[in-house]
């Protein structure tokens, strides 16, 4: 059986986060509808309800934002049953357009940092295993021809630390990414192709990873929000101050999910030229337009 990597990205309207994220996690296919399960469950036991049924999904900006955690400490931790009952009266009448209560504000705040936990629980518990790229979120593109045509350097670290892990695994891996529109999304397959296709490296790297990536709709799949809350966590909550990627971050989110991003990233080991080093899921890449040379 194979391996899929749901993928999304965070920062890149370049508003308000500190870097570029793209990533995700990698789930294996017998572990997936189990982890699906996992996180429904999740969901009741957090919200008291299901939040499609209330047009809201499982997104790190929505989960983790400032205010969700100043709601949260207004009050002591309410005990379940009272969790949900007021979270149900939030998220009801946000579809009703009316002012939510004290009381329910403090229940959705708890909610939803108890629904990011159980997220990382979740997906500890079926091993899955954490694949980021992180660049500057002042990165511009250039107006090039390459620029248009290839992949970017972030990417093909991201691809390459995938394949490094599916070599161990001995299997074969899927992309899976959360669809944004039909006109990016092929321009972004083109280069993928191309990059399997007409270099030797991606070519090789094609036996691993399976060069056709699937598109689905972030509210359609519970994978690819768990994805967003992970690498939304990782642009908020996780440093290489070794490598000067030491921008701001959020203390409450490196504090509260900054070990499990540590726990859940790849470790193993890469070759390039004949040299053998060390690999982690994690990459930061300061000049993603950089020319990578394969």
């Amino acid at each position: 059986m194979s391996w899929l990597l749901f993928l999304d990205e965070s920062g890149h309207d370049h508003k308000h986060c500190p870097y570029e994220v793209r990533g995700g996690i990698a789930i294996h296919a017998g572990k997936l509808w189990p982890f699906v399960q996992q996180l429904q469950g999740a969901e009741i036991a957090s919200f008291g309800a299901p939040l499609h049924e209330y047009r809201k999904e499982i997104k790190g900006a929505k989960l983790l934002d400032k205010d969700r955690f100043r709601w949260a400490d207004q009050d002591e931790p309410m005990n379940d049953s009272a969790r949900r009952k007021h979270c149900r009266g939030f998220l009801t009448k946000g579809l009703e357009k009316k002012a939510p209560t004290r009381t329910e504000f403090t229940a959705y705040g708890q909610a939803c940092i108890e629904m990011a936990r159980s997220v990382f629980t979740a997906l500890r518990t079926f091993n899955s295993t954490l694949f980021a790229s992180v660049t500057p979120a002042t990165s511009t593109k250039p107006d090039t021809q390459e620029a248009d045509a290839f992949l970017r350097k972030d990417h093909v670290f991201l691809l390459e630390r995938y394949f490094y892990f599916l070599q161990g695994q001995k299997e074969h891996g899927l992309l899976v990414f959360d669809e944004v529109d039909k006109v990016s999304d092929r321009r972004f397959v083109r280069r993928i192709e191309r990059y399997f296709e007409r270099t030797q490296t991606g070519r090789f790297r094609a036996e691993r990873i399976v060069p056709v990536p699937l598109f689905v709709a972030s509210d359609m799949s519970l994978p690819i929000q768990a994805a967003d809350l992970v690498i939304y966590c990782v642009n908020w909550g996780f440093r290489l101050p070794s490598l000067k990627m030491d921008n701001p971050g959020r203390t409450e989110i490196s504090v509260e999910f900054g070990p499990w991003i540590n726990q859940l990233q790849y470790r193993g080991q890469g070759n390039r030229e004949g040299r053998v080093f060390d690999s982690y899921g994690i990459v930061y890449v300061p000049d993603p337009y950089e020319l990578e040379g394969e």
